[in-house]
């Protein structure tokens, strides 16, 4: 898993294998991870809009809640330490511990990547709150645009921060399409949490025959080279397409460059900038239009009218599809107005 990693990051990180602690999937990591880092009550400050299933995942058991910090299309939804130092103060107002900020890189849903400042702005802010810091890179080896990828680990190696307060999470479901292997990845730089980690995992173990596939899947450099180039080729592929349909019908959407998924803008298409009217919307698209779409404010968006729209599992017609169906819904809000 550690030789997988570094192929992933382009084999400019060297992962130390006795920092990785194996679970049953990313969805048991990073809940281990918040069992380790904090006690119920205690808060994570979590850049929006974020993955829904983070307020599951992360809370259910553990008793930890979530801070949302609010991200802006203006600056296309990249996090600012002014947003996290208010995020932070509004909290210890209130009388919450945070223990730490929990980013996603590349991000879900919005798709872009993490600049190397912003990082290293994070991992300062970190260090002068005296927090950790959780790097969800699950979708690292989906990149398919031409923006830089910077992972947690490599800014790490290269600058001399704390590293006992940072940690990584990752797993196969996304760059390997194998999420019914149920394998995640804790990487820590803390002995500690390490230490719990592993005691934790023996209620998340990685399934024996799992283990046996995988050790050879993975020990086949020079195949996962091939397939992580082919795929997100056609990530790319699928990716241009889309959003070539939505330029077409004139619906507007972030540029990314990583995870399998766009970010789309349909504010255009609500009579009423608010979220009921953006669950409106979402229940045309999914009961008239048959398409499928996530909407901002499951993902905890400030601004009413962005939907995630997952790509890649359908084939090229069914793209097309896809569009003309946004377009007659489209249509049909226009001429209600």
């Amino acid at each position: 898993m550690a030789g997988f990693m570094s192929q992933v990051m382009g084999g400019e990180i060297s992962f130390d294998p006795s920092r990785i602690v194996l679970t049953a999937g990313a969805t048991p990591a990073i809940e281990i991870l918040c069992f380790c880092l904090a006690d119920p009550g205690d808060a994570f400050l979590v850049p929006t809009p974020y993955y829904p299933g983070f307020d599951r995942d992360m809370t259910w058991r553990t008793g930890v809640e979530l801070i949302p910090v609010h991200c802006h299309s203006a600056n296309n939804f990249i996090l600012s330490i002014a947003a996290l130092q208010q995020a932070f103060n509004q909290a210890r107002k209130r009388g919450q511990r945070v223990q730490g900020i929990l980013i996603s890189n590349p991000s879900n849903p919005v798709g872009n990547l993490l600049p190397q400042k912003t990082l290293h702005d994070i991992l300062d802010f970190a260090r002068k709150k005296n927090i950790h810091i959780i790097s969800d890179e699950i979708f690292a080896g989906s990149i398919h645009g031409n923006e830089e990828f910077f992972s947690l680990a490599k800014i790490l190696d290269a600058e001399n921060f704390d590293k006992s307060r940072a940690h990584i999470l990752y797993g196969l479901s996304k760059d390997l399409s194998l999420a019914g292997f149920r394998v995640g990845v804790i990487y820590s730089y803390n002995d500690d949490v390490l230490a719990a980690a592993k005691k934790l995992t023996r209620f998340s173990s990685v399934s024996a025959p799992t283990q046996r596939l995988l050790i050879s899947l993975l020990s086949d450099t020079s195949f996962i080279g091939r397939y992580l180039e082919t795929n997100r080729k056609r990530i790319r592929k699928m990716y241009d397409i889309f959003v070539s349909g939505l330029k077409e019908i004139g619906v507007k959407y972030v540029d990314s460059s990583g995870g399998l998924y766009c970010w789309v803008d349909m504010s255009g298409l609500m009579h009423s900038h608010n979220v009921k009217e953006e669950l409106e919307l979402w229940d045309k698209l999914l009961n008239v239009a048959k398409v499928n779409a996530t909407p901002g404010s499951a993902c905890h968006s400030i601004e009413p009218g962005w939907f995630r729209c997952c790509f890649t599992t359908l084939s090229e017609g069914n793209i097309r599809i896809a569009i003309e169906r946004i377009r007659k819904v489209a249509e049909m809000r226009k001429s209600s107005r």
